[in-house]
């Protein structure tokens, strides 16, 4: 699992610019704009959105922790 260090130009609650394409685009389709909605979702829930994958979970896990945050139920 990697570490997340967030970049000096993105948004303090913003996506982590790191995770892919499809996984960006799913969170978006499913209505996740923010880094702060995702501590309301289960990482059940994410992992059944089309586009999402293990890596995009592992670099979101670390975004919410590093906010002092975590997927809901853990």
């Amino acid at each position: 699992m990697t570490s997340y260090e967030a970049e000096p130009d993105e948004p303090a609650d913003g996506l982590p610019p790191r995770i892919g394409a499809p996984a960006r685009r799913a969170l978006e389709r499913a209505g996740y704009l923010r880094l702060s909605q995702l501590a309301g979702a289960s990482e059940a829930e994410l992992r059944q959105l089309h586009g999402m994958g293990p890596k995009a979970l592992g670099i979101l896990r670390d975004a919410l922790a590093a906010q002092g945050m975590s997927f809901a139920g853990e």
